[in-house]
């Protein structure tokens, strides 16, 4: 546990007692809100074991404190009473570090956005600058929408690069080279709640199947294309991370065999065909200004041919990488995110012809491809959302939520 760990914890019944049988039942209802956002009451009773008037009779207590919402809705036909958290006194954090920006997301426990925050990060910021500032700028979020430092369950954490999940710490040869060898204890020191860190593509993926319109997919990719090219996968609904969480590194998959030299050492990688940083170098070349992504999208709304070249090379060599992802596991969708997004079909429909041409046939029409609908606040929501799905954060969040229900 970090030092100076703020939270609020669930106070103790006595065991055996009624007080403690409430207490349990309470937290086993919250616990299920917890994971899934919102649910019927039918839908809770068949996740927790509890019985339908034991579930109805919760609610109410936890809904007279103030401490969840409900709603008539209609389920498989039938009316039925759909219950919320409604997410006070516990939040959760979720930040995104990318090489130019800190986007940093308070979002409440039934998946709700509370407050956005991104500002810009100097090239070359250090690890510790780029803490200080996302923590200064958390702290003026609470401040501002009138949350205290303890309603944090937690703060999740996403950094353009892998993490050796034997160390905790940051691997090198991730965009952010400054930041290689910190590690979540270090995180956890400066913010002074639970940090978990993760992979930003991971996020995106985590992201897409929570608070996207993918929610239910069993078997995902999540790709971003930015500075870096990484994937995040989901697989038979599982977010997976290989034995040392070294996984979705598509940007360093060999496209050329005699390439430019990438940063990992090798030559002819994705990154250095595909990447935002090389669409941004090849179009310095030509008239016009583009010194960001924003930039890229812009003129290719306005149709501007440089830009649309590149985006169609761009694009042909990720469909083929993203072929050999289909050939390899099959997903039924692959979205992709980013700064680039907003191009949409523009950069979409590259990477469907190299989809298409790479991939095995009987896969081309069981495999969607989507741009992700969660923009550039993909990654941070992903963050938040590793924080709502931890087990730990289920506890602190009930000892939030339950200060005032465990009095009645």
């Amino acid at each position: 546990m970090p030092p100076h760990d703020e939270r609020i914890r669930v106070p103790e019944a006595k065991p055996g007692s009624q007080s403690a049988l409430r207490q349990s039942n309470q937290q086993r209802i919250i616990a299920a809100l917890l994971a899934s956002g919102s649910d019927t009451q039918a839908g809770l009773a068949r996740q927790t074991g509890l019985s339908t008037a034991t579930v109805s009779n919760i609610v109410r207590v936890l809904s007279d404190k103030g401490l969840v919402t409900t709603e008539q809705v209609t389920s498989s036909g039938r009316r039925a009473l759909s219950v919320s958290l409604a997410g006070r006194g516990a939040v959760a954090v979720g930040m995104d570090f990318g090489r130019t920006h800190t986007r940093v997301i308070v979002s409440s426990l039934d998946y709700q956005l509370i407050e956005e925050r991104v500002i810009e990060s100097p090239l070359g910021q250090s690890f510790q600058l780029g803490l200080d500032a996302a923590a200064t700028l958390l702290a003026t979020m609470l401040a501002e929408v009138g949350l205290p430092r303890s309603a944090v369950i937690g703060v999740g954490v996403g950094i353009p690069g892998s993490i050796d999940a034997r160390t905790g710490q940051i691997a090198e040869g991730n965009v952010l080279p400054e930041w290689a060898g910190a590690s979540r204890e270090a995180l956890e020191k400066r913010l002074k709640v639970p940090v978990y860190l993760d992979n930003d593509a991971n996020l995106g993926a985590l992201a897409e199947v929570t608070w996207g319109p993918h929610a239910g997919t069993s078997n995902l990719v999540f790709v971003k294309i930015a500075t870096g090219i990484g994937a995040g996968l989901i697989i038979n609904g599982v977010q997976f991370r290989g034995s040392i969480g070294v996984t979705g590194e598509i940007g360093h998959t060999q496209i050329l065999d005699h390439g430019l030299l990438c940063r990992c050492g090798n030559r002819g990688c994705l990154e250095t065909v595909a990447s935002t940083a090389m669409m941004l170098e090849v179009l310095s070349r030509s008239p016009g200004r583009a010194s960001t992504a924003a930039d890229i999208v812009e003129r290719a709304l306005d149709n501007d041919r440089a830009v649309l070249h590149v985006l169609e090379d761009a694009g042909i060599a990720i469909g083929r990488s993203l072929a050999n992802i289909a050939n390899f596991l099959n997903p039924e969708t692959i979205v992709i995110g980013g700064p680039l997004a907003d191009t949409g079909e523009l950069l979409l429909g590259p990477i469907r012809r190299g989809l298409r041409r790479f991939s095995l046939p009987v896969l081309q029409d069981a495999t969607t491809l989507v741009m992700s609908s969660l923009g550039d606040k993909a990654e941070a929501l992903g963050a938040a959302a590793l924080v709502l799905h931890q087990p730990e954060s289920h506890s602190f969040a009930m000892g939030s939520l339950s200060a005032l229900a465990l009095t009645s």
